[in-house]
């Protein structure tokens, strides 16, 4: 203020006659208020010019303003009303020095407390831009507008708003820190709501309103029906099946839905577009019937079988019973793949319900029908293995004839725990048809069946006490298992596998083995190692013991002979005498000799 050229001002402004001047100043003098420097008084705006703007208070003389100091106000105008803070009454030229700034700073604060108490609506101009938002002139103060809070929808460009007075509500305030925050969000919002609650008034079910694509998810889509917002699920979109609603809808496209239901509390709206228009099922032909062919394409497979669609909307279940007529079950991939064309039958149709069964497998004849005619008992075939269980494997004779091969049915000689230790899936099998279920679509076979039971020869082979070389394949708790000739396999008990040394015989042993027991029917043979050297042993002591007896019995006839011979024999034949004492005492000796052993 100090460089200000008063005298050039005042020329400016000094536009009255003598007359009026005169005429102005009595009127003055009647309507002049008093003034007290500091005081922060309401003044009229009585001219602008370029630079400055020209105040009335009511006192003797107008006051000048810099016009930088309205900045906040860009339409300011004659005439209107605005807040100065008297700084001087006169300054060396006689003039009034007035600042609109410092009355606005001098209530600043007080106006924002009381905007943000009241939740009051306030103007701001925008200063400038700041990281994360912008700087606002607030009564005199900077605030703070984030960038979130400038509008609902993201902004991207904040200097669009630089230079701009605008509405704010006061949403935060920090005393200490003097820092104010501010929205212009908010008040969108509220407008919003009030739109919202207006036109939730007005919705029906079943009104169709025209709408805008404002989102799209893989769920469905987001509609802007013009203030509010609502979901169009994705299947409610079409009759038929879609992956996502990208395949039919794009943004900002303008569509016609349907209002589904509606929560006025919660503000959500469910619409609808494929309802607007008839349902394919009613448009279905009435000469379609139950045993009709029909094309489709499979659009869905599940664990149980697939959709066929075979028209916009139209589907029927495919069960994966009804795509083979093999009575052993399998995964529906391993018939379709979505996206296939294929040709049905219709098994089923309910039209009020919209439900329908199509058949696969009566595309092709039954083979069931004949089938004692084709496999009758005692016929042989070639069969591929395609799937085990724990009590046998089945195979498959031709396209829906299965059949279950037992696992005792398997081998005549082999003890098999598993069918997997015989065979794997995809290996081909001969098998002899031994029954016939037609009514429950049942064959049972037999492979082993395909020759003669070897158990017939084994009975000759393997009669009881016959002796065979063995090798120990395993040593169990009650026993080892023995592997003889012909691939059979013997039990010997764990006391029949001590050997003649004491020991027992281990894994991987070959020794001979003495059957002690078979059984054809149960194609049961035990066999023992040391039953052969027991016997032996029994038969080394039974022929001791004969010779013992034999020997006995020569002493005794020989001490018979010396004693006839003693009986007669003289007393005068002293030599004779002489060798038969010695005879008989050498007997004696001998057979005394027995009798101790």
């Amino acid at each position: 203020m100090e460089n200000f050229n008063w005298d050039s001002s005042a020329k400016q402004w000094n536009s009255y006659s003598d007359e009026e001047r005169l005429r102005m100043e009595k009127m003055y003098d009647q309507t002049l208020n008093s003034v007290i420097e500091h005081d922060i008084v309401d003044g009229l705006v009585v001219s602008i010019s370029t630079k400055d703007v020209l105040v009335n208070i009511g006192y003797k003389s107008d006051g000048l303003v810099p016009l930088t100091e309205f900045r906040h106000m860009p339409d300011i105008k004659v005439g209107d009303k605005v807040e100065v803070y008297v700084e001087k009454q006169e300054d060396k030229n006689g003039q009034l020095i007035l600042s609109h700034k410092k009355a606005r700073a001098a209530k600043s604060w007080d106006r924002v407390n009381a905007a943000l108490e009241g939740d009051e609506v306030i103007q701001g101009f925008v200063k400038c831009r700041t990281k994360g938002g912008l700087i606002v002139d607030v009564f005199g103060i900077e605030a703070f507008l984030p960038g979130s809070q400038i509008d609902v929808k993201p902004i991207r460009d904040y200097d669009q708003f630089v230079n701009k007075t605008m509405e704010f509500k006061v949403v935060k305030i920090n005393n200490e820190f003097k820092n104010v925050v501010v929205s212009h969000k908010i008040l969108i919002e509220e407008e919003l709501e009030l739109q919202k609650a207006e036109i939730m008034k007005k919705l029906e079910k079943g009104q169709v309103l025209e709408g805008t694509v404002k989102n799209i998810t893989s769920y469905g889509v987001f509609m802007d029906l013009g203030g509010v917002d609502g979901l169009l699920h994705i299947t409610d979109i079409s009759w038929g099946r879609i992956n996502h609603p990208e395949e039919i809808l794009k943004l900002d496209q303008k569509i016609n839905v349907v209002i589904l239901d509606f929560d006025e509390e919660k503000k959500r709206i469910a619409l609808g577009l494929k309802q607007l228009t008839p349902h394919p099922w009613s448009q279905l032909g009435e000469d379609l019937k139950v045993s009709d062919k029909v094309k489709g394409k499979v659009v869905v497979i599940a664990d149980y079988g697939a959709f066929i669609e075979i028209a916009a909307g139209v589907e029927g279940l495919l069960h994966v019973s009804e795509m083979s007529w093999s009575q052993h079950l399998r995964s529906p991939h391993d018939f379709l793949k979505v996206g296939d064309e294929i040709e049905c039958v219709v098994l089923t149709l309910d039209r009020e319900e919209r439900k329908m069964s199509l058949g696969l497998k009566q595309l092709k004849p039954d083979p069931w029908i004949d089938i004692a005619v084709k496999y009758p008992v005692g016929s042989k075939h070639n069969s591929l293995v395609k799937n085990f269980t724990n009590f046998g494997v089945f195979v498959e004779l031709e396209e829906g004839i299965d059949g279950l091969v037992h696992i005792s049915d398997l081998s005549w000689s082999r003890k098999i725990k598993h069918p997997s230790e015989f065979c794997k899936v995809g290996d081909r099998m001969d098998v002899v048809v031994l029954e016939v279920d037609a009514e429950n679509r049942r064959l049972s076979l037999g492979h082993k069946q395909m020759e003669d039971n070897p158990w017939d020869v084994f009975e000759t082979i393997f009669s009881m006490d016959s002796i065979h070389e063995g090798t120990v394949l395993k040593v169990g708790d009650k026993g080892a298992t023995v592997a003889l000739q012909y691939g059979l396999e013997a039990f010997c008990p764990n006391k029949h596998l001590v050997k003649a040394d004491g020991k027992a015989l281990k894994g991987d042993d070959k020794a001979d083995f003495k059957v002690i027991e078979f059984n054809k029917e149960q194609r049961k043979i035990v066999v023992s190692h040391a039953r052969i050297h027991e016997d032996q042993l029994a038969v080394t002591k039974s022929d001791e013991k004969v010779q013992k007896l034999s020997d006995r019995e020569e002493s005794a006839k020989a001490v018979k002979k010396v004693k006839d011979s003693v009986e007669k024999t003289t007393l005068g034949d002293l030599s004779v005498l002489g060798n038969l004492k010695t005879e008989m005492e050498a007997a004696e000796k001998k057979n005394d000799e027995s009798k101790s052993e």
